[in-house]
């Protein structure tokens, strides 16, 4: 079954693509229809007081990070990592955003506001999880994000085992980037760690371009669950 679509938003999300900065307003809500309409406009919310507090910012990076098809990078190293692991999608969604949000792991901007709309969307079928298991069963890493169509906005990464993370990005570029879809993974920001994975930077403009597609693309079969009551 396909995600249930909310209310539309009250707001106007529009934005200037030749605005100079990462930053591009402030203000506006978390409900769900707010939330969605910024992702298919190229934003996504971050707060932008101490610890990630209000106000809310409405963020479109000039120089966009993202993991497009064929460009995922798996090191020998890696698959050797993956045979101690376990996988899982939409298991443990609560689990993986508290890892996340961590204050000891620079999680503070992920407010109790942030972690109560997110699984909003989750219950909605949009927000979805990939988690890692250690041997013992014990979460070792994961991320989270948003689904629309062949877009994945992903939001946060953790992890507690060396490379747990990297297996995570690995789980979700086989969902999102397979089978000659427009798939995109939006990851925000560039990293010298998320580039050892394949991600580059585009400048908004060809991000933009991308991600008309991606939205009204086939979503993977894993996200296109039911809604969680």
């Amino acid at each position: 079954m396909s995600p249930i679509e909310p209310e539309p938003s009250q707001w106007s999300l529009r934005f200037d693509p030749a605005h100079p900065s990462d930053l591009v307003a402030v203000g506006a809500d978390l409900e769900p229809g707010t939330l969605l309409a910024a992702y298919r406009s190229g934003l996504f919310p971050m707060g932008t007081g101490r610890d990630g507090g209000p106000p809310m910012g409405w963020w479109s990076p000039v120089d966009r990070g993202v993991l497009l098809p064929g460009e995922h990078h798996v090191s020998r190293s890696l698959r050797r990592s993956r045979r101690h692991f376990t996988t899982s999608i939409d298991r443990d969604f609560d689990a993986v955003v508290r890892a996340c949000a961590d204050p000891g792991r620079d999680g503070r901007w992920i407010t109790a506001r942030m972690i109560a709309a997110y699984r909003r969307l989750y219950d909605l079928g949009w927000a979805h999880s990939v988690e890692v298991w250690d041997e013992h069963g014990e979460l070792a890493g994961g991320l989270y994000g948003v689904a629309i169509g062949a877009l994945f906005a992903g939001e946060s990464m953790f992890h507690r085992a060396t490379d747990a993370g990297k297996v995570a990005v690995w789980v979700l570029a086989e969902q999102v980037l397979a089978g000659g879809a427009p798939g995109l993974i939006d990851v925000q920001w560039h990293t010298a760690h998320l580039g050892t994975l394949g991600v580059r930077e585009i400048d908004r403009a060809a991000y933009l371009g991308l991600l008309g597609p991606a939205v009204t693309g086939t979503s993977p079969s894993a996200f296109a669950g039911a809604s969680r009551g």
